[in-house]
């Protein structure tokens, strides 16, 4: 199963190893670089079946940190271009694009909040800081929540201008979709707090302006954290009932991933670690997800698919460490894999 492919809407992805989004900080003023061109398409060239390009800024204070890429203006849009043709004329892979705000986590270098003078205010759904000792952040008024998701609009506009093959919503790691989502950071009264349906109502609305854009060409992933391991917190039965609300919002996939809103979280760690939760969120509701967290080899990636735990299989860490995973992979299963024709004489 690892090396079938696999289609959402009209794209068709060759295989299921899919390249996670990961942030390389390695930016000025939110544009893709050299760096970006080769980091995105060595993978490309080692049989990655998807790429999705790093947390991206919709707005400049969106950005995790000041090296973070942006996708908020012409500069930005045609160096990922460059990048997305390269992909594109060079692989069968396809390639996408995170689109995200950090909220109260942006304006970090290090892991630690930047001054005002080296950074910018940050901004939340409620004057909660992620850490103690964090500036309060800038409650984000209606006005501004709307303006938002014009935002995510745009970037997508943006994106599909660069050519990209899909979207991938980053509601996750306690940014700022998250921390709508979260009782534990939103603590609002008015119809984006409070209830379940009004905490998520800031995620759909970026749902339907992206749908807006996107075509049958054009499938729409969105990343969660199952669980942020706190009490009284979002939880693996919230993720379920969300994501039962984005199938029937022609969301094509979850991508499932944990944590990052609670500082302190006590998160146990062992390879495979978020699989479960991916697999319960499919077997309930019929939703494809994506499984992420320490898969480290193709062997490990099949018995996840076999077992019908998720349809894709994303890799971090292990695809940093070795661009030609999905390739390799292939020569140890025998599966078919696109191989650069340059590259043949070391097939064998």
């Amino acid at each position: 199963m690892l090396y079938s492919p696999i289609q959402f809407r009209n794209l068709k992805l060759p295989n299921r190893w899919v390249m996670s989004p990961m942030c390389m900080y390695s930016c000025e003023n939110g544009v893709a670089n050299d760096f970006h061109y080769v980091h995105y398409g060595s993978r490309a060239q080692g049989g990655t079946g998807l790429l999705i390009v790093e947390a991206t800024g919709v707005v400049p204070e969106g950005r995790i940190t000041h090296k973070c890429t942006g996708l908020w203006n012409e500069e930005q849009t045609q160096a990922f271009k460059k990048i997305v043709d390269f992909v594109h004329r060079n692989s069968d892979s396809k390639i996408g694009i995170q689109l995200g705000h950090a909220g109260r986590k942006a304006s970090t270098w290090n892991g630690k909040q930047l001054s005002l003078e080296e950074g910018w205010e940050t901004v939340a759904p409620s004057k909660i800081p992620y850490a103690e000792g964090e500036r309060i952040p800038h409650e984000l008024t209606i006005p501004e929540i709307n303006r938002l998701v014009q935002d995510f609009k745009d970037a997508t506009k943006r994106a599909l201008v660069a050519g990209f093959d899909l979207i991938e919503i980053h509601a996750a790691h306690g940014y700022l979709i998250h921390q709508f989502m979260s009782p534990l950071s939103n603590n609002r009264t008015d119809e984006y707090g409070g209830s379940f349906e009004n905490r998520i109502r800031f995620l759909l609305e970026i749902v339907d302006a992206a749908n807006e854009l996107l075509d049958e060409d054009h499938p729409l992933f969105v990343r969660i954290s199952g669980t942020e391991y706190a009490e009284n917190g979002w939880d693996i039965e919230d993720s379920v009932k969300l994501a039962a609300i984005l199938k029937d919002k022609n969301v094509d996939l979850i991508d499932v991933s944990s944590g990052g809103n609670i500082q302190g979280a006590k998160i146990t760690l062992f390879d495979g670690y978020q699989v479960p939760l991916a697999a319960q969120i499919k077997n309930e509701t019929g939703m494809r997800t994506g499984a992420v967290g320490l898969i480290k080899s193709a062997e490990q990636a099949e018995e996840i698919l076999e077992k019908d735990k998720a349809d894709l299989i994303f890799v971090a860490r292990e695809i940093l460490r070795n661009p030609y995973l999905a390739i390799q992979g292939s020569f140890e299963g025998k599966g078919d894999c696109d191989f650069p024709h340059q590259y043949e004489r070391a097939r064998i």
